[in-house]
């Protein structure tokens, strides 16, 4: 099933997606003409595929629950932003906030992503194949995120329980986040998550970010200074 964004509106297809399908649907959704339209495929509740066939705007994906989507270029903010489940891939660049709070699925991003990458993450799984901006995982709390380039300030700021890891450098780490010693249970989880990205790195090339847990209690001796 195709919709052509160039002779339909944004609101038929999204109408259709939300009350057009039956449970447990798995067509395959072509989008046309996307020209960078916000809120693409937002909400979806059913396994389909959704392959949008341009750059996508803002939150394209959001709130995904089992739905694949694929974007066959760029997207601006929050894409796959609170994501449940499913998958959402941006085979080009993606812009400030992708897969802010997202609490499970697998968001990859071939190229670079803006800042505030994976930002309140809850839980889901981010793959980024080039580098993040500053303030990425910041206050993530489950989950992990893979970054194979590089990463600017204030990585990892306030991490709770989730990882990161890292193949390139970082410009700095942020407040209570620090380098630890991969094992051999993150090798394998970089193994399978990189696997299901499509992507061949070497999981020994890669550093594990976690928390260093100094701010998970309240401390009143510290005078509000960390």
């Amino acid at each position: 099933m195709t919709f052509d964004l160039a002779s339909s509106s944004l609101t038929e297809m999204n109408t259709f997606l939300h009350k057009g399908l039956e449970e447990g649907d798995k067509r395959h959704i072509s989008v046309l003409n996307p020209d960078g339209a916000h809120n693409i495929a937002v909400g979806l509740n059913h396994p389909v595929t959704v392959e949008v066939h341009g750059h996508a705007g803002y939150y394209a994906g959001g709130m995904n629950k089992h739905a694949r989507v694929v974007i066959h270029g760029s997207a601006g903010t929050g894409v796959a932003e609170n994501m449940m489940s499913g998958s959402v891939h941006v085979k080009g660049f993606a812009s400030n906030g992708a897969g802010a709070t997202a609490h499970g699925g697998l968001l990859v991003i071939d190229g670079d992503a803006g800042l505030r990458c994976g930002i309140s993450l809850k839980g889901a799984d981010i793959v980024v194949g080039g580098s993040v901006g500053s303030f990425s995982g910041f206050m993530a709390q489950a989950g992990r995120m893979v970054i194979c380039g590089d990463a600017g300030d204030a990585l990892g700021d306030s991490l709770y329980e989730a990882v990161i890891y890292l193949r390139g450098n970082v410009k700095s780490l942020g407040a209570d986040a620090q380098f630890e010693d991969m094992t051999d249970a993150d090798y394998a989880v970089l193994a399978e998550l990189l696997s299901k990205a499509g992507m061949d790195h070497d999981p020994k090339s890669f550093k594990r970010i976690a928390s260093a847990r100094t701010l998970y209690h309240w401390n009143a001796d510290a005078n509000q200074e960390y």
